[in-house]
């Protein structure tokens, strides 16, 4: 079953259903902060998302634009902070839904706890039907290019014996770990000892362990 959108306060905790609705109404006060000044009628209503929308999809697009939300706000007859926070609103909307391209039927049970009319989510819906997969792109341009395994060498060096100490054993693990990183290979070269790369592995390990656990999921999910 594909996801749907949770409107929650945090990445770390998934509030209970009562209090997902309260989060989620609440943000649609502030995903549509004109709806209660410029309530002269439901086309005022949509024709007001609608500019929202537009300056949404221009935030991900290139970046917050106070002049924008000023002429906004004067066409609206709201004030800027109720504009920046109907577009940041959402912007929240757009792309938490995009992250996972939640179908149709999905994004429609998401914004339906919100009381909205017909009318409007449909306008919701379509806006986002038309710019999924352009927001999808721009987020996975913003993303973090970070460096990925390849390969690994390691090869066990022993001294046995020295000038000074004619009995010991002291050993040596070399590493060399090889990453790909924009298509270009790189190597590095590494060196400790057992003990410390026994610590390591167990370090890594619980790690992995930690990520198995339904916290981790929570934070893994929102992530995506």
């Amino acid at each position: 079953m594909a996801p749907s959108v949770r409107f929650t306060a945090t990445a770390e905790v998934l509030p209970t259903a009562k209090e997902k609705e309260t989060l989620a109404k609440g943000q649609a006060i502030a995903l549509l902060g004109c709806h209660s000044s410029t309530s002269t009628g439901s086309g005022a209503d949509l024709a007001a998302v609608g500019e929202l929308g537009r300056l949404a999809v221009e935030l991900l697009r290139r970046g917050a634009a106070p002049r924008a939300y000023e002429a906004a706000a004067r066409k609206l007859n709201v004030d800027v902070d109720t504009i920046q926070h109907g577009v940041e609103g959402l912007t929240y909307l757009l792309t938490e839904s995009s992250k996972v391209m939640i179908s149709e039927t999905d994004f429609q049970d998401s914004i339906h706890v919100l009381g909205f009319s017909d009318e409007l989510n449909k306008l919701l819906l379509q806006l986002y039907l038309d710019n999924r997969k352009e927001i999808r792109n721009v987020l996975g341009e913003l993303a973090p290019r970070l460096p990925s395994y390849h390969n690994l060498e390691w090869r066990l060096d022993v001294q046995l014996a020295s000038r000074s100490l004619r009995q010991q054993i002291k050993p040596a693990v070399t590493v060399k770990l090889h990453l790909n990183e924009n298509g270009d290979e790189t190597a590095h070269v590494l060196q400790t000892d057992p003990s410390t790369l026994l610590h390591l592995i167990q370090e890594l390990e619980q790690a992995l362990g930690e990520m198995k656990t339904n916290h981790c999921r929570r934070i893994v999910r929102n992530m995506k």
